[in-house]
Protein backbone atom coordinates (compact mmCIF):
# COMPACT_ATOMS: atom_id res chain seq x y z
CA UNK A 1 0.00 0.00 0.00
CA UNK A 2 1.33 3.54 -0.75
CA UNK A 3 1.88 5.79 2.22
CA UNK A 4 -1.08 8.08 2.01
CA UNK A 5 0.95 11.33 2.42
CA UNK A 6 1.98 14.50 0.33
CA UNK A 7 5.26 15.35 1.94
CA UNK A 8 6.63 18.43 -0.38
CA UNK A 9 5.08 20.13 -3.67
CA UNK A 10 7.99 21.47 -5.78
CA UNK A 11 7.01 24.02 -8.68
CA UNK A 12 8.99 24.48 -11.74
CA UNK A 13 10.13 27.69 -11.70
CA UNK A 14 11.01 29.47 -15.05
CA UNK A 15 13.03 31.96 -13.26
CA UNK A 16 13.69 30.94 -9.69
CA UNK A 17 14.95 34.39 -8.23
CA UNK A 18 11.80 36.20 -9.30
CA UNK A 19 10.01 33.25 -8.01
CA UNK A 20 11.70 32.95 -4.75
CA UNK A 21 11.93 36.85 -3.71
CA UNK A 22 7.78 36.28 -4.22
CA UNK A 23 7.29 33.85 -1.55
CA UNK A 24 9.74 35.48 0.40
CA UNK A 25 7.79 39.02 0.44
CA UNK A 26 4.82 36.89 1.37
CA UNK A 27 7.01 36.38 4.39
CA UNK A 28 7.38 32.68 4.09
CA UNK A 29 10.63 30.99 5.68
CA UNK A 30 12.90 28.88 3.82
CA UNK A 31 14.26 25.99 5.43
CA UNK A 32 18.39 25.58 6.18
CA UNK A 33 17.94 23.13 2.74
CA UNK A 34 17.66 25.93 0.34
CA UNK A 35 20.46 26.87 -2.19
CA UNK A 36 20.88 29.30 -5.15
CA UNK A 37 19.81 26.37 -7.09
CA UNK A 38 16.61 25.47 -4.76
CA UNK A 39 14.15 27.05 -2.54
CA UNK A 40 12.85 24.86 0.11
CA UNK A 41 9.58 26.98 2.60
CA UNK A 42 8.24 25.95 5.32
CA UNK A 43 4.34 25.69 5.75
CA UNK A 44 2.00 24.29 8.20
CA UNK A 45 2.25 20.83 6.93
CA UNK A 46 3.54 20.36 3.75
CA UNK A 47 7.25 21.61 2.30
CA UNK A 48 6.80 24.10 -0.96
CA UNK A 49 10.00 24.03 -2.97
CA UNK A 50 11.40 26.04 -6.06
CA UNK A 51 13.48 24.45 -8.79
CA UNK A 52 14.34 25.32 -12.48
CA UNK A 53 11.58 23.55 -14.16
CA UNK A 54 14.49 22.30 -16.99
CA UNK A 55 16.17 20.67 -14.48
CA UNK A 56 13.14 19.16 -12.90
CA UNK A 57 11.90 17.57 -16.35
CA UNK A 58 15.74 16.67 -17.19
CA UNK A 59 15.30 15.07 -13.54
CA UNK A 60 11.97 13.26 -14.14
CA UNK A 61 12.98 12.29 -17.43
CA UNK A 62 10.49 13.83 -19.64
CA UNK A 63 10.93 16.51 -22.61
CA UNK A 64 9.05 20.28 -21.78
CA UNK A 65 6.78 20.14 -24.93
CA UNK A 66 4.05 23.31 -24.18
CA UNK A 67 4.36 26.41 -22.84
CA UNK A 68 4.91 27.01 -18.80
CA UNK A 69 3.66 30.04 -18.65
CA UNK A 70 -0.12 28.92 -19.06
CA UNK A 71 -2.39 27.35 -16.57
CA UNK A 72 -0.23 24.17 -16.10
CA UNK A 73 -3.70 22.56 -14.52
CA UNK A 74 -2.81 22.92 -10.50
CA UNK A 75 -3.97 25.17 -8.10
CA UNK A 76 -2.49 24.86 -4.68
CA UNK A 77 -4.48 26.40 -1.63
CA UNK A 78 -4.26 28.40 1.29
CA UNK A 79 -6.50 27.40 3.55
CA UNK A 80 -7.47 29.92 6.79
CA UNK A 81 -9.48 29.77 9.93
CA UNK A 82 -11.87 32.75 9.51
CA UNK A 83 -13.86 34.34 6.46
CA UNK A 84 -12.19 37.79 6.72
CA UNK A 85 -8.46 36.07 6.29
CA UNK A 86 -9.51 35.51 2.68
CA UNK A 87 -9.55 38.73 2.36
CA UNK A 88 -6.68 39.94 4.51
CA UNK A 89 -4.75 37.15 2.92
CA UNK A 90 -5.61 38.42 -0.33
CA UNK A 91 -4.51 42.21 0.13
CA UNK A 92 -1.16 41.17 1.55
CA UNK A 93 -0.52 39.05 -2.13
CA UNK A 94 -1.57 41.97 -3.39
CA UNK A 95 0.94 44.16 -1.64
CA UNK A 96 3.80 41.50 -2.32
CA UNK A 97 2.61 41.37 -6.18
CA UNK A 98 0.86 38.85 -6.67
CA UNK A 99 -1.46 39.36 -9.90
CA UNK A 100 -5.51 38.65 -7.68
CA UNK A 101 -7.83 36.78 -10.70
CA UNK A 102 -10.83 36.17 -8.23
CA UNK A 103 -11.73 38.84 -5.54
CA UNK A 104 -12.85 37.63 -2.40
CA UNK A 105 -16.39 36.10 -2.28
CA UNK A 106 -18.76 34.34 -0.61
CA UNK A 107 -18.92 30.80 -1.92
CA UNK A 108 -22.53 28.85 -3.00
CA UNK A 109 -20.94 25.78 -1.00
CA UNK A 110 -20.59 28.54 2.49
CA UNK A 111 -17.54 29.37 2.66
CA UNK A 112 -15.86 32.37 1.21
CA UNK A 113 -12.64 32.09 -1.55
CA UNK A 114 -10.32 33.93 -3.94
CA UNK A 115 -7.84 33.35 -6.87
CA UNK A 116 -4.57 34.74 -7.04
CA UNK A 117 -1.21 33.92 -9.15
CA UNK A 118 2.03 33.89 -8.14
CA UNK A 119 4.88 36.12 -10.86
CA UNK A 120 4.90 32.58 -13.11
CA UNK A 121 1.30 32.14 -13.20
CA UNK A 122 0.74 29.58 -10.42
CA UNK A 123 -2.63 29.40 -9.47
CA UNK A 124 -3.42 29.38 -5.63
CA UNK A 125 -6.88 29.50 -4.00
CA UNK A 126 -6.90 30.97 -0.68
CA UNK A 127 -9.98 29.73 0.97
CA UNK A 128 -12.38 29.86 4.23
CA UNK A 129 -14.52 26.42 4.93
CA UNK A 130 -16.63 26.39 7.72
CA UNK A 131 -15.93 22.66 8.23
CA UNK A 132 -12.29 22.47 7.98
CA UNK A 133 -9.89 21.30 11.24
CA UNK A 134 -6.16 22.34 11.37
CA UNK A 135 -3.84 21.06 14.13
CA UNK A 136 -1.85 22.41 16.33
CA UNK A 137 0.53 23.22 13.43
CA UNK A 138 -2.13 24.90 11.40
CA UNK A 139 -2.24 21.81 9.23
CA UNK A 140 -5.45 21.37 7.40
CA UNK A 141 -6.90 17.53 8.97
CA UNK A 142 -10.28 17.56 7.65
CA UNK A 143 -11.93 19.53 4.92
Amino acid sequence: MVLQRVSLITIGAINLPLLRSFYQSLGWEETEISSDQYAVFKTAGVLLSLFPIEELAKDAGIELSHSTETYRGVTFAINVEQPEQVDSTIEEIRQAGGKILREPSDAFWGGRTAYFADPENNLWEVAWNPSSVFDERGAMISY
